[in-house]
């Protein structure tokens, strides 16, 4: 499938139900965090969408890839994209709060756009992409609020540590592009990375927490299967046919939309009030996303940056 620069009807779609799936991973979050701590959480999390996805594509009857270079390719991806960024995350935000945390995480697009720029022939950076992306980071920074950018400046290290995971998901999009070269199906890209992915975090998980010594509440259960099957799982199909449809910069466009979703899901579920800064945010995000896209016909600012 030719890959397009711009999200077409099917690609947006796909964006906007992932984003909401992992805007609202924080409710579950809230509930899991209760009972377990977070590194057996994020250990539990991949591992059992690992073995929702065997299943899943099991009964299908979908091929599993076999090829070493393949599976290979699925290391550095469970590595890249999740083994690395979930560590430097829950590392940094020991020390700075997640508002700033999101500010960070949502730079990842414009990794991934430099990244791609460099290595991918069809996704060249323009100042017009620049420029979208730009406007869409400070639409996040607007609408977390000018309080979380009070830390900037201190805890120096773990706000690098955070940006290295964005730095981290960039490169595994631009990677993953050459999945769709290799005729690997989205599902089978999900279940690759996130079986690396348990063979790594889970003795991590265990070293760090031990084994828990008591059985998690039915409804902390119940939450972690929610999180594993639907905003893993479900979600990494959902982002790797992005990558695949409409590239790896629009596919990082998630991390602009989370916080997005996480903050009208606390006006929807948890009855906080409309802020003028969250209207002002989804301004400049939705600015950012025409002039990124081009979608009122503009096409000025297209040499390479």
């Amino acid at each position: 499938m030719p890959i397009s620069l711009r999200l077409d009807g099917v690609a947006l779609a796909m964006l906007i139900v992932l984003s909401a799936l992992w805007g609202g991973s924080f409710v579950f979050h809230e509930v899991i965090l209760t009972e377990l701590p977070v590194m057996t959480l994020v250990a539990l999390r991949v591992v059992i969408a690992a073995l929702a996805l065997w299943v899943f594509l099991g009964l299908r009857g979908d091929p599993i890839p076999r090829s070493g270079k393949v599976w290979a390719a699925f290391a550095f991806m469970g590595f890249a994209n999740n083994a690395v960024p979930f560590t430097l995350i829950v590392w940094g935000q020991t020390e700075i709060s997640a508002g700033l945390a999101s500010i960070f995480n949502a730079t990842t697009p414009i990794f991934a756009a430099v990244l791609a720029g460099l290595f991918l022939a069809d996704e060249q950076l323009t100042a017009r992409k620049l420029l979208g992306l730009v406007l869409t980071l400070c639409g996040v920074a607007v609408l977390v609020g000018a309080g979380a950018l009070r830390g900037i400046g201190d805890a120096l290290l773990p706000q690098l540590a955070v940006l290295g995971a964005a730095l981290s998901y960039g490169v595994a999009l631009v990677f993953s592009r050459r999945f769709a070269r290799w005729g690997v199906a989205p599902s089978a890209v999900a279940l690759g990375q996130l079986t690396a992915s348990s063979l790594m975090m889970a003795p991590l998980a265990l070293a760090i927490d031990g084994v828990p010594r008591v059985l998690p509440s039915a409804l902390v259960i119940g939450n972690l299967l929610g999180l594993a099957v639907f905003a893993t799982a479900g979600a990494y199909i959902l982002y790797f046919s992005i990558v695949r449809r409409a590239g790896a910069t629009n596919a990082a466009l998630v991390t602009v939309l989370v916080p997005l979703f996480a903050s009208g899901l606390g006006v929807l579920v948890l009855g906080e009030a409309v802020r003028v800064r969250q209207v002002a945010g989804l301004a400049l995000i939705i600015l950012g996303f025409v002039v990124l896209q081009g979608w009122l016909g503009w096409r000025g600012l297209q040499r390479k940056a």
